[in-house]
């Protein structure tokens, strides 16, 4: 107990009965009794406090860590359902594409039917000759 041995809580008895009497050391151990009793009651409500403080914390930031979840979604959705900013985004990408598109797209060419004379007159040659 307390880490006395037997000796040592029997010096103390002796010590305790030449200075409180025999009349005296019934009422004083009985007081012992209550006090370390007390003790004992108090440091389990404290014990138990602690625990419930410490329960109460965590469910604290369990709470805290579903509210960002539901915030983050909240501005997600929003993002989501905001339509006119999503058709000004879609109407500016596609003046972007049109824009790409004609930059990259090939010039109209002028199309012409004239004959060239020397392909005409080498045609006409090998005709004859055949």
């Amino acid at each position: 107990m307390f880490g006395m041995g037997f000796t040592e809580i029997v010096i103390i008895m002796v010590i305790a009965i030449l200075f409180l009497g025999p009349d005296k050391l019934p009422g004083a151990m009985v007081d012992i009794a209550k006090f370390f009793r007390q003790m004992k009651k108090t440091v389990g409500t404290m014990k138990d406090t602690l625990e419930e403080e410490m329960n109460v914390s965590e469910i604290k930031q369990e709470a805290l860590a579903y509210k960002k979840q539901l915030l983050d979604a909240q501005d997600k959705l929003e993002e989501a359902t905001s339509l006119p900013d999503i058709g000004a985004k879609l109407t500016d990408l596609s003046d972007d594409i049109i824009g790409d598109i004609e930059e990259t797209s090939p010039k109209e060419e002028e199309v012409t039917f004239k004959k060239k004379k020397k392909k005409i007159e080498k045609i006409e040659k090998e005709d004859t000759d055949v």
